[in-house]
């Protein structure tokens, strides 16, 4: 099997200007955890999840500053902050979506998608064609595949 025998071909997709309260709308009442963000001629351009939602409701990890022999200071986590602030200040899909999306072809096997799900904890992946997408494979597509 690959991802066309179980992908689902209408993925809902936002754009970059979309708010971040009308992205949780769509997703309570879809039911999905997730959303494809888009450019104008419907190129993936990121992706919104549940997970990147949840960074608005919490405080920023905060860097430890680790002094070096000779002075020098490390701050550990700094990364992690600034990309933390980022998304607590966001308003719109661009600022909160993950730029480097994971996607597959429509002849992509299960058992390669799974594999790229459980390496990156990714609960869902982009089938594109030519960039565009042209449907979605998630964790569940997968899991109904062993009842088959």
């Amino acid at each position: 099997m690959t991802a066309k025998d179980i992908m689902k071909a209408n993925v809902i997709t936002v754009d970059k200007e979309t708010t971040i309260s009308e992205i949780a709308k769509i997703l309570t009442e879809n039911k999905i955890s997730g959303v494809p963000v888009v450019d104008g001629e419907g190129r993936i351009a990121g992706i919104v999840s549940e997970g990147d939602l949840l960074h608005k409701e919490i405080s920023p990890r905060i860097p430890r500053f680790v002094e070096l022999l000779g002075g020098v200071i490390y701050y550990s986590g700094l990364d992690q902050y600034k990309a933390d602030i980022k998304k607590l200040a966001a308003i719109r899909a661009a600022e909160i979506m993950t730029e480097k999306v994971i996607t597959v072809s429509k002849d992509t096997d299960i058992q390669t998608i799974a594999s790229l799900m459980v390496k990156h904890n990714i609960k869902r992946i982009p089938v594109t064609e030519d960039h565009k997408i042209v449907g979605i494979v998630s964790r569940a597509d997968i899991v109904k595949t062993l009842v088959l």
